[in-house]
């Protein structure tokens, strides 16, 4: 079987493997190749295909190699792989490149949720290093006066914007956004089912009616195919023997008979997969579980504050009842004209004793249809930046001005600041510090 190689891809691949082969004068060669785009449109694959067909020795590592228990230790593997490639160049007498894979899984700040290890700092900063220094890679504990063998680094990824912006800049690695067009999915939809025989026509009817999918939709669509013959075996053997037929058995394997690839019966079943996925967008279930995720500690909130609802004692006749903690300050910076003043969004009322200010911030984020966040970080951690999550709200402006009150009275001695995401794309649009320590400077 012969798989088609695009040729934007394969020009893009070689001309950088080749460039950092190269003694070009003056000519500064980032060391790093970016390939991203969207999720099955064969970035790995293709980039197996380019190496084959250039003869190169290929060193892998994925994003699961990216995380360990003991600090150090991917940081120390990056350049263990690194200078590994190195030898191959010299005893194979190849090129030779390093290959990570979906490398924004295992480093990329993908949402707020995401955690940001001493690791995932360690290996931006080895990468970096690299490519600054590609001839002079050493392991910790050791030196070596030897320069070391350049090797090109290849990266893949969905999106290279969740990485650490230092490390994807112009001069330390170059970028290709890979999108087949229709004529690089004819070819390789053709290569898929090219020991099929499926009519050359018959493939472009059949990715002109799946425009929106992507490559490995048609991968999933000729495994499909197969499900009759199998569940066909199964029912022959029996289920309950049929691991004894397919797992070390003495008789010959199965045979399968070739199943119908005729254009109807590729549409048919290739819609069956579209369902499937339109179900599971449906769904949704993520968004349920990431608000419960987000509004973590407000149900706790919410029954101590019934609770000491319930147990405070009634005001005798007469009398005025004192707004409830009226010992606590006011978190908004200036004195509020209406202690029992009351703020809405959406409909929903939420009594506060928030600053005017900070009720209007809250609705303003939270009325352009942003995700709010509430994030607190102590002195020490604010210098590196590392804040810390209390909640998180979308369309709850009562739940969202509680937990912030709540926030705010409970760390009066660390920086308190609100966030606004973009939910389609997870990016920050709004951060402000509401809150600081003591004695620090508003700016």
């Amino acid at each position: 079987m012969s798989y088609y190689i695009a040729p934007r891809f394969l020009d893009k691949l070689s001309i950088h493997i080749t460039k950092n082969y190269l003694n070009l004068p003056n000519v500064k060669v980032p060391l790093i190749l970016g390939v991203h785009g969207r999720k099955g449109e064969g970035k790995s694959f293709q980039c197996d295909l380019v190496f084959e067909q250039m003869g190169i020795e290929a060193v892998y590592m994925s994003a699961g190699e990216l995380e360990s228990p003991d600090a150090g230790d991917p940081a120390r593997l990056v350049r263990l792989r690194y200078i590994e490639a190195g030898e191959l160049v010299k005893v194979r007498g190849k090129m030779a490149v390093l290959i990570i894979n979906d490398i924004d899984a295992g480093m990329g700040r993908v949402d707020q949720f995401t955690q940001y290890t001493v690791n995932t700092q360690l290996v931006h900063g080895t990468l970096m290093n690299i490519a600054d220094n590609p001839t002079n890679v050493q392991l910790p504990g050791s030196y070596n006066t030897d320069p070391t063998q350049r090797i090109p680094i290849i990266v893949t990824g969905n999106d290279l914007a969740t990485l650490y912006a230092p490390l994807v800049r112009d001069g330390r690695m170059d970028k290709f956004y890979w999108e087949p067009d229709r004529a690089d999915r004819i070819g390789i939809v053709s290569g898929i089912f090219e020991v099929d025989q499926v009519a050359h026509r018959d493939v472009e009817k059949l990715v002109d009616t799946f425009p929106e999918q992507a490559i490995d939709f048609y991968g999933a669509l000729r495994s499909r195919l197969y499900d009759e013959q199998v569940q066909q075996l199964i029912q022959e053997v029996g289920v309950n023997q049929i691991s004894q037929r397919v797992v070390n058995s003495k008789q010959a394997p199965p045979e399968f008979h070739k199943p119908d690839f005729s254009l109807p019966h590729l549409i048919e079943v290739g819609q069956a997969l579209v369902r499937e996925q339109k179900r599971l967008q449906e769904l949704r279930l993520v968004q349920e579980y990431n608000q419960t995720i987000g509004n973590r500690g407000l149900g706790e909130i919410n029954m101590v504050a019934q609770r000491s609802e319930s147990t405070k004692p009634s005001a005798p006749s007469g009398s005025t009842p004192k707004p409830a903690n009226s010992e606590k300050r006011n978190f908004g910076g200036t004195a509020p004209t209406n202690p029992t003043s009351t703020a809405s969004y959406n409909g929903q009322s939420s009594g506060t004793r928030l600053s005017p200010e900070l009720v209007s911030q809250v609705n303003q984020i939270l009325g352009q249809g942003l995700r709010l966040g509430i994030e607190y970080v102590d002195e020490r951690r604010f210098r590196i930046n590392s804040w810390n999550c209390y909640g998180m709200f979308q369309d709850d402006g009562a739940g969202a001005l509680s937990a912030l009150e709540a926030c705010l009275g409970e760390h009066e001695a660390n920086y308190v600041r609100l966030v606004g995401i973009n939910f389609s794309d997870r990016r920050r649009v709004v951060e402000t510090i509401v809150h600081r320590p003591m004695g620090k400077a508003a700016h």
